[in-house]
């Protein structure tokens, strides 16, 4: 594939280097769509570099979201095949894919009544979903706390290393021919009512066939872009904490384990090379991205309560993201009320679960011009009000 000059034309172009964009300009190569180019100051970044990674669509599911339990039971179900290329395409870029299950727990009663209700939830919807004892959950990960009431365990929820995954896009990018230029898009180009490209912040332009808006928390607010095409995109803030565990405490947890403390959802992730994460606050804080002394103390205060034993592990870093949240908390995949740009944002907590079901379904709209069956509940049209001309 020929390399683009500066400025020039690209047949798709993708505002946005986070794993969403990546994975789509990707799948976009593969499959022989022209020249593929993603514009982003700094690609690889976004919330999948922050987030734990946990591939949790039945833990995550929570009522009245059913099409997006599909969603994330279909992507899941690609995820093994899905990391096995992408390491391979990168040149043997590990993602961290690992198949570990779920456990989820209760810390009192109530907590235990709402986890019987979610589980009921999951047995009506055929989930695989198996109720546990105390005591039973405490025999699969023997370092939670003794007070535990009851739990879930959910075999089929698994996780990935969102750095690495970031990294490995990259690669498998630059190997099939996608160009990332490495700049702002500061203005979205629309001619006789149709999306063209976008301006860059070196003073270029870019012109596209295509233009897949993938910006997250940004994407609304891509300066010339009509009002009604997309809603607001919320940034939903996250504090998250990464602990070593030593080579004599492991293994640790052998399993992602979530629960409710005090209202609030906490998870931890261990991974195989002894790194456990912590997440995560949920914070309406704007585009605030400071990591706070409380949001800390409140994360490592509930895991200690969950687990005590990881007050003995060393803290090695603390951050913050931004989840990028529509107004349903369900992701705009697909044509938008702009002829010529195509969103793929709004996933909110699920960007990094979705983000194989969603570069497939992207690409496949993007080469045939139908909207996928899979993708119809997540039209951005359902927000979209009437563009001016």
């Amino acid at each position: 594939m020929t390399r683009l000059a500066p400025g020039g034309h690209a047949d798709v172009l993708v505002i946005g280097g986070g794993v969403i964009g990546l994975a789509v300009a990707w799948r976009a190569a593969q499959r022989g769509l022209g020249d593929v180019v993603v514009v982003d100051p700094t690609p690889g970044g976004g919330a999948a570099r922050v987030a734990a990674g946990m591939l949790a669509p039945v833990t995550e599911l929570q009522y009245g979201e059913e099409p997006l339990l599909r969603l994330g039971m279909a992507s899941n179900e690609r995820y093994a095949a899905f990391a096995a290329e992408l390491t391979e395409a990168s040149g043997g870029q590990d993602t961290g894919y690992r198949r570990c299950g779920t456990l989820a727990v209760a810390l009192d009663s109530d907590d235990r009544a709402e986890l019987r209700e979610l589980h009921a939830f999951h047995l009506r919807l055929g989930l695989d979903s198996t109720w546990l004892t105390g005591r039973e959950a405490r025999k699969l990960e023997p370092m939670l706390a003794p007070g535990v009431r009851g739990g879930l365990h959910v075999a089929d929820d698994h996780q990935v290393d969102g750095r690495r995954l970031l990294t490995a896009l990259l690669l498998a990018g630059q190997a099939a021919g996608v160009v990332v230029r490495r700049t702002e898009a500061v203005e979205l180009l629309v001619e006789d009512g149709r999306a063209v490209g976008v301006r860059l912040g070196t003073g270029e332009s870019v012109t596209a066939g295509r233009v897949v808006l993938a910006a997250g928390p940004e994407s609304h607010r891509l300066p010339g872009l009509p009002d009604g095409v997309l809603p607001a995109i919320r940034p939903v803030k996250g504090q998250i904490l990464r602990l070593r565990i030593p080579e004599a405490y492991r293994p640790f947890l052998s399993r992602n384990v979530r629960a409710v403390v005090r209202g609030q959802h906490l998870y931890l992730v261990p991974r195989e090379d002894g790194e456990l994460v912590i997440g995560a606050t949920s914070e309406e804080q704007g585009y605030d991205t400071t990591v706070t002394a409380g949001g800390v103390y409140e994360l490592l205060r509930d895991a200690h309560e969950l687990v005590p034993g990881i007050t003995e592990l060393p803290l090695v870093e603390t951050s913050a993201g931004l989840r990028p949240g529509s107004p349903d908390n369900a992701p705009l995949l697909g044509p938008t009320a702009l002829p010529g740009l195509v969103a793929a944002t709004g996933h909110y907590r699920n960007g990094v679960l979705l983000t194989p079901v969603t570069a497939d379904l992207i690409a496949e709209h993007l080469a045939t011009g139908t909207t996928p069956e899979l993708a119809a509940p997540f039209s951005p049209t359902r927000f979209a009000t009437k563009v001016p001309a």
